[in-house]
């Protein structure tokens, strides 16, 4: 299938044969019709895309301050390497679209064949066909063309500005910025019975809202508009002024106070300028509201991705609703949209229409809609270069997981071992496949993880999921005769270890790895090399400086994640067995408790003792309360007249008998991810299993 996507390196638009997205529990798969281009929020992706590194950094000095962290931390090696693969990954675009159902999930309220809108920016993109949760679905109603449908999402939005701005029967509305959105909102404002004034730079848009029923409108640039405003009002100035523009500028918020009277409501839906004019909001007591996107719900992965609804009595709009609500206003009538539409590309041509967004090519445009072939196979599958002939004592690899630790730590590293043949790449998008397949050399990407299973090609696969899947897959893939190298942890409930041991007792000649790479860092050979000959017990502090979550991040969910404590700390048990060398006798945790952190932060606080069979002990401090600009990771040796100290594992210190000898990598981390796969490699060839090593560590973890 075709999917449009941006690069955000270089800023060029274009569309690319892409694997079809598989079904997923809780929403279906649509083949879309149509796609609505939202010009003012891709247009702010584009320019970001299109600007230099200096000014990407300046534009989201979030991301940014992330980065120096890196290099304080990691080192600038690493810090460069981490930004430049996050800039080679496309990027999908578009978040409103209409099409048909094609294949569901159990329990969803949809069936094959419905006509439905989708919305979502991380679902409802510009590809012949998408996959989408249920909340963020609805049906079309007979009567309403599915290009019509198309603009739902972007109707959404306007519809919950209005539900803010709290305008009735009878009040002035002001719409400042008569684009796409600004041209809906004013109809929405005139279903619900408002006097409604429109502004804008360009003419031709004021008189197409005027031709859309908008009482009256005037030029923002004339110094008159005030004066033409309160004229309208009587005097009195708006009960609410929406903004729909987009500019850096803060201009629309000094002309909404302004334009305001006394108490009136100000509300917020473009992208402009946030200095908000103090003395004129001030004087007239004006409220003023950020309106967020679609309505409730939005960015509540609860809602979104989980599909628990809220409660109607209790939240009356949420964003499904409000998609429910526009697509009913145009049913009957009340919203006419014959005149919005302005251009229309297939979606081979859709870069055209990329031209016209950013000035390139200069034509005026209102709503531009992408459509896509009525017919069209689902492919799952999609050769990226010819296959290569095996050769004797090489490994086929498939990798089936590429998020950005897979695209941005263990795919890199993969790429420097010796002896591999890079088979097959899954993902769960189709866009994030063929990405990571091209950059990194697969001979095909797909979406359907079974493709790389049923591969005989594929000696070993490389599970890099989300949590949840480690053990599922693992088991599938030793069934299909695979070796096994699975991320951490092994799996995230009892029974999930249990299915993965009975399962390798059944295939005893595969090898199974798990992602422990810190055991094989540099500085842990170092370390061990040192201790070589130890004759007395090890004491271990191993403190971990995390940083803190947001409580909606999927590692805490129990069905995906499984938490942090079984995400993470299995990791730094797993360094201290190997570290000592000898069997975990018993061990303790304590997770912080205190009435100000939520159960979440607790289990992400936690100090855990480990006794070993050779009189060795190791304590675990893993925090996230901590100052987050220290380094990460700390670790203290004590044994054999020696002090060792690891920090961050770029700096190593050794103190012995006196004597003091020091390492430092300036330029990156190492933490031995490359030598866990080339320890994996190796265990293949020579027959042996370390799937034993993993159990214990396993155990306790899950057992917390």
């Amino acid at each position: 299938m075709k999917q449009l996507f941006l690069n955000l390196k270089s800023g060029k638009v274009s569309t690319e044969e892409v694997p079809t997205p598989v079904i997923k529990d809780g929403g279906v798969l649509v083949k879309n019709h149509f796609s609505a281009i939202s010009a003012g929020t891709e247009l702010s992706t584009l320019k970001l895309a299109s600007s230099s590194y200096l000014k990407k950094a300046q534009m989201k000095p979030d991301l940014f301050k992330k980065v120096l962290n890196i290099a304080k931390k990691q080192g600038v090696l690493t810090a460069y390497q981490a930004a430049m693969g996050t800039l080679k990954k496309p990027i999908p675009l578009g978040y409103s679209c209409a099409g048909e159902v094609i294949e569901r999930s159990e329990g969803v309220p949809f069936e094959i064949g419905d006509r439905v809108a989708c919305g979502g920016n991380t679902y409802a993109h510009h590809s012949e066909v998408i996959f989408a949760p249920k909340n963020l679905v609805v049906k079309v109603p007979d009567g309403v063309s599915m290009k019509d449908a198309a603009y739902t999402t972007i109707g959404s939005i306007a519809m919950q500005g209005v539900r803010n701005s709290r305008a009735g029967l009878g009040d002035n509305a002001v719409v400042i910025g008569l684009g796409l959105i600004g041209q809906i909102t004013v109809q929405i404002l005139k279903a619900a019975g408002c006097r409604t004034f429109g502004i804008d730079i360009d003419e031709a848009k004021v008189e197409l809202g005027k031709k859309n029923g908008m009482d009256a409108g005037g030029l923002g640039s004339r110094s008159t508009i005030v004066e033409q405003v309160l004229s309208f009002t009587g005097g009195n100035g708006a009960d609410a002024v929406i903004i729909t523009a987009a500019t850096e500028s803060n201009e629309p918020l000094v002309l909404a106070g302004e334009i305001s009277r006394k108490k009136g409501r100000v509300v917020l839906v473009g992208v402009v300028g946030m200095e908000i004019p103090r003395d004129i909001f001030f004087q007239k007591e004006l409220e003023f509201v950020v309106s967020c996107s679609y309505g409730p719900g939005r960015y509540d992965p609860i809602y979104e991705e989980q599909g628990v609804d809220y409660p109607i009595g209790y939240v009356r709009w949420t964003e499904g609703r409000n998609m429910e609500a526009f697509l009913d206003l145009i049913a009957d009538g009340s919203i006419d949209l014959s005149g919005i539409t302005t251009h229309e590309f297939e979606i081979g041509r859709s870069p055209e229409a990329y031209e016209m967004i950013t000035g390139e090519k200069k034509e005026p445009y209102i709503g531009i809609l992408l459509k896509y072939p009525l017919e069209g196979k689902i492919n799952r599958k999609v050769a990226l270069k010819g296959p290569k002939p095996l050769e004797k004592n090489r490994i086929g690899i498939g990798m089936i997981g590429a998020g950005s630790f897979a695209t941005s730590v263990l795919l890199p590293s993969l790429s420097k071992v010796e002896g591999v043949d890079l088979i097959g790449l899954c993902a769960s998008t189709g866009i994030s496949s063929r990405s990571a397949g091209e950059n990194f050399g697969f001979e095909y990407a797909t979406t359907d993880y079974k493709e790389v299973l049923r591969d005989d090609r594929v000696d070993a696969v490389i599970i890099a999921t989300r949590n949840s899947l480690h053990a599922p897959i693992a088991i599938e893939a030793l069934e299909s005769n695979k070796h096994v190298f699975v991320e951490k942890p092994m799996a995230i409930e009892m029974k999930e270890l249990e299915s993965l041991i009975e399962t390798h007792n059944l295939y005893p000649d595969r090898v199974i790895q798990v992602g422990f790479n810190r055991r094989y860092a540099p500085i842990t050979k170092r370390v061990k090399d040192h201790f070589n000959n130890r004759q007395g017990p090890m004491m271990i502090m191993y403190r971990i400086n995390a940083e803190h979550l947001p409580d909606n991040h999927w590692i805490y969910e129990d069905k995906e994640g499984g938490s942090r404590f079984k995400t993470e700390l299995c990791h730094f048990i797993d360094y201290c067995f190997y570290m000592v060398g000898s069997p975990i006798k018993d061990w303790h945790y304590f997770p912080v408790s205190h009435r100000s952190m939520s159960q979440k932060q607790r289990m992400e606080n936690i100090q855990m003792i480990l006794r070993f069979e050779d009189g060795s002990t190791a304590s675990i401090t893993y925090n996230t309360i901590s100052d987050p600009s220290e380094s990460k990771e700390l670790i203290e040796v004590y044994s054999e007249n020696s002090l060792v100290e690891i920090k961050d594992f770029r700096s190593l210190r050794i103190i012995s008998n006196g004597k003091v000898s020091t390492y430092k990598d300036r330029l990156k981390t190492e933490k031995g991810h490359r030598e866990e796969l080339i320890e994996f490699l190796d265990n293949i060839r020579k027959g042996k299993d370390p799937f034993e090593e993993w159990i214990q560590t396993t155990r306790i973890t899950l057992e917390g």
